[in-house]
């Protein structure tokens, strides 16, 4: 493939998805809340965190697993982080990875990620989770592992069980807009959306040869359009408790971006930059953008009961705009006698 393009002094608003940012916004507008999230799980579970890896996983550096860190320190490059993060491979067949830690955020990959996915594919990986780092995903995403960890402790009071059951709900949907934002960061660290394609598919199952890019995205296309009201509904049910979108959703979203033509402007140079952070949209600006995104969604969706909705929306507006014309036609008629 052509040489990646660095995507110098590139602020992570570039890749945000509208509905993240403004659940952040949100969540950053309460007075302290940050601050207070850092006192209470930064003390000891970040350090609980961070010596669990280095004394139970193996550290990616130029010694070792050096193929690993090439194409980490590349992926560093192309981003423009501002500093290295520690990466380590711990013991998991899953194909998963995840950005942790608070003050010091790290990087953690799956064994079984590194053994399935391809050295392009395991770019995208390492860039979505260098996005996760660089958009401050990492107090958040940490904060509902250590939610999801002590969930049967808080459900033994009904009190505090309600209160937990709320805050997890809420943080477990920005959870998974966030991945949205940095599946974006993984195309751009990669720059070839074949491959951010490719390692989507290998992470819903397709992990051996044989494999079809086309089939999976006939598929996410049938998932969106295919079945009734109910199928739609099953559809929000089963993404309770899960932090990430199901992998065709994650497929469509990132095809919908680059459709728009927003990937091919950044990789263009047309990106807004970290000295201009001081742009950084207020809350209101980025509810209205999220509700922009979502009413922009809502109009394209396929989704059987998304598009009940709107037709009978349509033609309630149609109705409605057929009796206004009846009353002005027979207020000119009573007018004209």
């Amino acid at each position: 493939m052509a040489e990646r393009i660095p995507l110098r002094d590139i602020s992570s608003l570039t890749w945000e998805h509208p509905a993240d940012a403004a659940a952040l916004q949100s969540l950053r507008a309460v007075p302290g809340f940050d601050a207070v999230l850092r006192a209470v799980f930064g003390l000891f579970a970040e350090r609980t965190l961070r010596l669990m890896h280095l004394g139970g996983s193996v550290e990616v550096s130029p010694r070792q697993l050096s193929q690993i860190n090439r194409v980490y320190e590349e992926v560093l490059g192309t981003l423009d982080a501002p500093r290295r993060y520690p990466l380590y491979v711990t013991q998991n067949p899953v194909l998963n990875a995840g950005a942790v830690g608070m003050e010091e955020p790290f990087i953690v990959l799956n064994s079984g990620t590194v053994a399935i996915l391809s050295p392009d594919e395991l770019r995208y990986v390492l860039g979505h989770e260098v996005g996760h780092i660089l958009s401050d995903h990492v107090l958040y995403k940490t904060m509902v592992r250590l939610l999801l960890t002590i969930g049967r402790v808080a459900w033994s009071n009904v009190f505090t069980g309600i209160a937990y059951y709320g805050v997890l709900v809420a943080l477990l949907e920005w959870d998974r807009k966030s991945e949205l934002s940095s599946d974006r960061a993984g195309l751009l660290a990669v720059q070839d959306p074949e491959v951010v394609r490719l390692a989507l598919l290998r992470a819903a199952g397709g992990v051996i040869d044989g494999v079809d890019v086309e089939a999976f995205r006939e598929q996410a296309r049938r998932y969106e359009e295919g079945g009734d009201n109910l199928d739609s509904i099953a559809k929000g049910l089963a993404l309770l408790g899960r932090t990430h979108p199901m992998p065709v959703h994650r497929l469509q979203e990132l095809d919908r971006w680059i459709e728009r033509g927003d990937y091919a402007r950044v990789l263009s140079g047309d990106y807004l930059r970290r000295a201009d952070q001081a742009r950084r949209p207020t809350a209101w600006e980025s509810w209205r953008q999220s509700a922009s995104s979502y009413a922009d969604g809502f109009r394209s969706s396929a989704d059987p009961l998304t598009s009940w909705v709107r037709d009978k929306g349509d033609a309630a507006a149609s109705s409605a705009g057929s009796a206004v014309d009846w009353l002005r036609r027979k207020g000119r008629g009573k007018g004209e006698g």
